[in-house]
């Protein structure tokens, strides 16, 4: 029998607060240029794991360090000083027996792959320095994985939260920064970088945007070509964003508000690789969006870095996600419900699928009694956690997106 409880939630449900905020840091943000590729590199990993041994190995590469290089920027096109080095970290198995595996050829092999698909204007052999310091695992925690069995027992006692549905507030941040960085967007707007960021605050029935975007120096003469670039991106977003005014009363959107006209290059936002990570701002894992891809402030939160954990006994990663899963199925599947919060709390060294607590809380619709719909929601608690195996080697296979 599993600790699944299930209660009901006195609040008022998020949409109907009155104000929310709502970030979301976009693919070439240093921070999720972190977790995106170490995250990769665990995926990697973990598929040789399965090749060679059958099963995934000890891992957990959640620490990670971006350091910004040094640029000079220029109208017509600008020139990198110093590269970015990205510095790895930080516990891995190294030899199974007398069989190697390659982990730091991985690492670095695996960033290489990531930028050269993402980053349009970094060249992963010249604008990138590689450090590896992922080290061979501890005793104690490698030998969960030579327990065998279904599933393993958790590595760490720790605590994860997920909840459905997203706001609409959540949904435009996320579906904006996902279109800025869309290859019709890059086609149409070559000069915008991968280098996003959307911060959202609706106060009531008004939503406020405020959205980052570095733009790349190569593709302006001067300032004058810059501002009338950055007008046309703006009516762009306000094109797409058309279709939220329904749910809106009011959205505004402003773009790279730290602009300044007549200052030359100094007062605007110019990059040589399309990401401030170039020669401004260093990254680190961990500090970017959560597992559902946002950083809602208003929610309840997790504080491991998923990115980069092993997928099948480190709870920061797998919990992590699933969560967000459950509550997404309990909202889906179960009538009378406004709001669904999950939490899963493991014990080290207990099974995965037995966590120390499940517990389930719920706004449910006015005059909606939550006893007849305790019994369907601990069934769908129960069968994820029963599946958590088939969960684990989706995101083995990198079948699920982190970040």
């Amino acid at each position: 029998m599993r600790n699944i409880i299930v209660n009901g939630l006195k609040q008022t449900p998020l949409e109907e607060q009155r104000f929310e905020i709502v970030e979301r840091k976009g693919l070439g943000h240093p921070d999720t240029i972190c977790d995106s590729i170490m995250n990769e590199v665990s995926v990697k990993l973990s598929k040789e794991y399965l090749k060679l041994f059958g099963f995934v190995m000890h891992h957990n590469i959640d620490k990670a360090l971006l350091v910004a290089g040094e640029v000079e920027t220029r109208f017509g096109g600008g020139v990198v000083k110093s590269p970015m080095k990205l510095i790895f970290g930080d516990r891995a198995t190294y030899k199974v027996d007398e069989v190697e595996v390659p982990v730091k050829e991985i690492a670095i092999q695996t960033a290489k792959e990531w930028i050269r698909e993402n980053l349009r204007f970094v060249d992963p052999e010249k604008h990138v320095k590689y450090q590896v310091e992922i080290k061979p695992g501890s005793t104690a925690l490698t030998d969960i994985f030579r327990r065998g069995g279904r599933t393993l027992g958790a590595n760490d006692t720790s605590a994860a939260v997920g909840w459905a549905p997203l706001t609409k507030t959540e949904v435009t941040v996320l579906n904006l920064e996902k279109y800025l960085n869309s290859k019709e967007f890059k086609r149409r707007f070559p000069e915008s970088g991968e280098d996003v960021k959307v911060m959202g605050f609706r106060y009531g029935d008004k939503l406020d945007l405020t959205i980052s975007m570095a733009f790349v120096d190569r593709f302006f003469n001067d300032e004058k070509e810059y501002f009338e670039k950055k007008e046309e991106v703006l009516n762009e977003i306000n094109g797409f964003l058309e279709e939220k005014k329904n749910e809106f009363k009011e959205i505004k959107v402003h773009l790279n508000t730290l602009d300044r006209a007549d200052r030359g290059i100094d007062g605007i936002y110019l990059t040589v690789l399309g990401t401030s990570a170039d020669g401004a701002d260093s990254g680190q894992i961990g500090r970017g969006n959560m597992t559902n891809g946002l950083i809602s402030l208003n929610r309840p939160q997790c504080s491991e870095a998923a990115a980069g954990k092993n997928p099948v006994s480190h709870v920061g990663k797998i919990y992590n996600l699933l969560t967000h899963k459950i509550a997404r199925e309990i909202y889906e599947h179960v009538d009378g419900l406004r709001e669904v919060y999950v939490w899963i709390l493991s014990k080290i060294g207990q099974p995965i699928d037995q966590p120390a607590v499940a517990a389930v809380q719920v706004i449910t619709e006015p005059g909606t009694s939550i006893k007849p719909l305790k019994k369907s929601i601990e069934r769908i608690v129960d069968f994820e956690l029963e599946n958590i195996d088939k969960f684990c080697m989706d995101l083995a296979y990198g079948r699920l997106s982190i970040c």
